[in-house]
């Protein structure tokens, strides 16, 4: 009988059960701090990536009870410039039944209008992601599972390992979003700026607010015109 076996026929004693259960509420501790660590180094490793345009900015669990300790659940880009409404490039944790998963995508930073939903960028952009296998949703424009579970056995002995298999781990996960931008950041800088009212074309964009605008203009034009004309 090998050493594995040999612990598992220990708690499965009747006896054992008491002690099974604390190692086993012990266990789910180590879990869950190992997945707050994992996401404080992701986000040191997009930080090393320099990437010019974004802020690096982790995501804290928001549905965490009270006695539990802080922890982080992803990471999202912010772009720089603190612009109004936008989309982020993000990775985050989800519960699915007992295990917890990665997905990672495009993320709107707050509910988009109908109108911003269907400006040309925007809806290009949607479209190359749908082409690449990306799913979308009202507070997504792309998202897709990955197969990573933070805290399954397998990841979480790959995270804990050598030097060289936590930095392996590391590079394939944050692949996931430099590919993302690799690919794509061009069209989500687009996208973004198409976004930011003071970016729009004054004839391209008829809202009310572009409507008064063009009215304060057309007002400027008429006195200019009539100033020189005497």
């Amino acid at each position: 009988m090998n050493e594995e076996a040999a612990v598992l026929e220990f708690f499965a004693q009747p006896e054992n059960f008491p002690l099974a259960l604390t190692v086993a509420e012990q266990v789910d501790v180590t879990r869950q701090k190992l997945n707050h660590e994992f996401w404080v180094a992701l986000s040191k490793r997009l930080i090393d990536e320099a990437l010019p345009d974004w802020f690096v900015i982790t995501t804290e669990n928001r549905n965490k009870a009270d006695n539990e300790p802080e922890t982080l659940v992803g990471v999202y880009l912010q772009p720089k410039g603190n612009p109004a409404i936008h989309i982020r490039p993000m990775m985050e944790q989800q519960y699915m039944g007992e295990n917890v998963r990665v997905y990672f995508g495009l993320m709107w930073s707050d509910a988009p209008s109908l109108k911003q939903k269907s400006l040309p960028e925007i809806v290009t952009l949607q479209r190359e992601l749908t082409e690449d296998g990306f799913k979308n949703s009202d507070s997504f424009l792309a998202w897709q599972w990955t197969t990573f579970y933070p805290r399954s056995m397998d990841f979480l002995l790959r995270f804990t390992g050598s030097e060289d298999s936590r930095k392996e781990l590391l590079e394939i996960v944050v692949g996931k979003i430099t590919t993302l931008l690799a690919r794509h950041g061009e069209a989500i800088q687009a996208a973004n700026a198409a976004l930011q009212p003071v970016t729009r074309t004054l004839m391209g964009m008829p809202d009310a607010a572009d409507e008064e605008t063009k009215d304060v203009l057309a007002a400027f034009d008429e006195k200019h015109r009539s100033k020189h004309s005497h």
